[in-house]
């Protein structure tokens, strides 16, 4: 590809709402995962306490549930995906805000059905956030553009994993809080600067067909055999490095960390990683197949996973956190745009909330039930003996890559982006 058609592939608006859908999307997971983890370490909860706390990921599991609720109504005149949109990014604004009204160690239970809370809305705005992209996004953009997306998508993880916990060593977890919430105005400004998709003609003409209708149409293209590898690939390809990254701040703290160590290191080593990452990914996935991303993204992903358990080796060295969650950014971050991108090219647009609703709960299955028991696992293997397992645990989804996503693509899928998008 040409300098000036690769310019021109990055350089347009769509790119641009990718950045902001990422940024939205991502911030409230974070928080779930790296912030609220983290304070309540800091607090003096267990890491047995705080394991169980995957389990409040449930609603990203369930999502496909009520995402047909999503795909057949509005919720007023703004349309069908901005309603939602601005809906649920006015309710996690001010839910995670909340937290800082809580004490975790008198009310834990609180926190718990707080974090539930947002869980919920940041699971229901996924939702349509996803299925806006894929509305916006041509075939040929898909690879880039979930490239871009889950680019930003990380870079939001620097608010609560980085800005956070530098702010938490001088003012105080209320404020932190706050400050955090603040953040999901951009989606807010995302919601109210962009134009509603004319697809409406698309929509789900009763709820029913927005409940069948995704499921048939999946099956239908792609044959009973292949849809379930493909589900068994969508569950087993992040397993490793979701369970790597599931205590990560109260790992970085068990090593002796302070919170200020944490929060500037992840933002200059992070911010290095995602920089090179957009360059790479972007030209890789437009130069190369998804197909062969997969392959060559989810071999640094399980590289990535080692350097956690070198660094529990070497323990208390800035440098080799930085290596570590420098890697760690770049190779969960590629292996996450390339497998985002897959599901994209997988659904159909017409029913892009429900397919891919059900899609990524199916790939953060994993992630919700098997991290509730990484703090048991930490407490009786280690922290090294601990990502040595996460690492085997990514070699499965590894070899469904022969099956759902081979190097040597058929002939007629000689356009990576390239899948049965309509049924009629």
């Amino acid at each position: 590809m040409s300098t000036t058609s690769f310019k021109q592939a990055i350089l347009n608006k769509r790119m641009l709402i990718c950045i902001f859908t990422g940024f939205s999307s991502g911030l409230p997971l974070f928080v779930l995962y790296q912030l609220v983890p983290g304070w309540l370490r800091d607090q003096g909860v267990s890491l047995a306490e705080i394991g169980l706390f995957s389990l409040i990921g449930i609603p990203y599991v369930w999502k496909f549930l009520w995402s047909p609720l999503m795909d057949r109504y509005s919720l007023g005149r703004l349309g069908r995906r901005r309603s939602w949109m601005l809906t649920t990014q006015l309710l996690l604004l001010f839910s995670i805000a909340a937290f800082g009204w809580v004490n975790p160690i008198a009310n834990i239970w609180s926190v718990a059905y707080l974090a539930a809370a947002v869980a919920f809305f940041s699971a229901s705005q996924d939702i349509v956030l996803d299925a806006y992209r894929r509305e916006l996004l041509p075939d040929n953009e898909l690879g880039l553009g979930n490239s871009i997306h889950v680019q930003a998508y990380r870079l939001s993880g620097l608010v609560p994993g980085s800005l956070a916990f530098i702010l938490a060593d001088h003012i105080s977890w209320q404020a932190v809080f706050m400050i955090v919430a603040a953040f999901m105005i951009i989606g807010v400004l995302l919601t109210v600067f962009i134009k509603e998709l004319n697809t409406e003609h698309n929509a789900p003409k009763s709820l029913q067909d927005a409940i069948v209708l995704p499921f048939k149409d999946f099956i239908h293209s792609n044959g009973l055999k292949s849809a379930g590898y493909t589900l068994a690939f969508l569950v087993l390809y992040k397993l490793g490095d979701n369970m790597a990254t599931a205590l990560q701040t109260p790992f970085f703290i068990d090593m002796g960390f302070s919170k200020t160590e944490i929060g500037v290191i992840a933002k200059t080593s992070s911010l290095i990683a995602m920089t090179i990452g957009i360059v790479v990914g972007g030209i890789v996935m437009i130069k190369l197949s998804i197909n062969r991303a997969l392959w060559l993204f989810g071999f640094v992903q399980i590289a990535s996973i080692l350097g956690f358990a070198a660094l529990a080796e070497i323990g208390h060295n800035n440098y080799a956190l930085a290596i570590a969650m420098g890697f760690e950014y770049l190779g969960v971050g590629l292996g996450t745009a390339a497998f985002t991108a897959f599901i994209a090219r997988t659904t159909n647009p017409a029913f892009a909330a429900t397919q891919i609703a059900l899609f990524t709960a199916l790939a953060v299955l994993p992630r919700t039930f098997a991290n509730a028991t990484t703090g048991f696992i930490v407490e009786q293997i280690g922290w090294t003996q601990f990502y040595f397992l996460c690492t085997a645990l990514a070699i499965p989804g590894m070899l469904m890559l022969l099956k759902v996503a081979p190097w040597h693509e058929p002939t007629k899928q000689t356009n990576a982006n390239t899948l049965p998008t309509t049924t009629n």
